[in-house]
């Protein structure tokens, strides 16, 4: 029977190995897992599908800024295992991160994907034309869905990790550096 839970450290092997299954090493060179690169999905915004207690599918969804200052959650990636495709465990997965990121007060969801395949969820180009990810070819291909109607009016610049994330990433890949902390005014 499926199930849909919150994901565990101790699903971490079992995911990669999922992703792998699902997209091969090619997954590493996609933009948008750069734009993710080495930080945490959002709080509470990772999610596995089990059957039998094994991990069949995956979504995760991660803080992002859709040029300045508008908040949104990057969709991906979202894998389901070769053999158990075509059952709807992807649809599933998406229906439950979206309900979710609603519930936790999200305003809108980006990804990169097929409009063909993701507009039964919502998404569409029509508000992510003035927006783009640093090394994306087609940019027809990042799509949006507003979980609070107006979230991506006039959304502009290009997509990127929140600015707290972006320090964070940098002091630990570094390690030698201690960014100041502005004394209150």
């Amino acid at each position: 029977m499926l199930n849909i839970r919150q994901e565990k450290a101790s699903d971490a092997i079992a995911r990669e190995a999922l992703l792998d299954a699902a997209y091969g090493p090619v997954r590493f060179e996609k933009p948008s897992q750069r734009l993710r690169g080495s930080r945490a999905p959002a709080r509470g915004l990772s999610f596995v599908a089990t059957d039998g207690g094994r991990i069949v599918g995956t979504v995760r969804l991660w803080n992002v800024m859709a040029g300045p200052n508008r908040p949104a959650l990057l969709l991906g990636p979202l894998a389901v295992d070769p053999a158990c495709r075509n059952r709807g465990i992807g649809a599933d997965l998406m229906r439950h991160a979206l309900r979710a990121a609603a519930r936790r007060g999200h305003a809108a969801v980006l990804l990169v994907g097929d409009l063909g395949y993701y507009s039964r969820f919502g998404f569409s180009a029509e508000k992510t034309g003035e927006l783009w990810l640093p090394g994306l070819g087609d940019r027809t291909r990042l799509l949006g869905c507003e979980l609070a109607a107006g979230a991506l009016d006039g959304a502009r610049g290009a997509l990127h990790a929140p600015e707290r994330q972006r320090r964070r990433l940098l002091n630990a890949a570094t390690g030698l550096i201690r960014l100041p902390v502005p004394k209150a005014a």
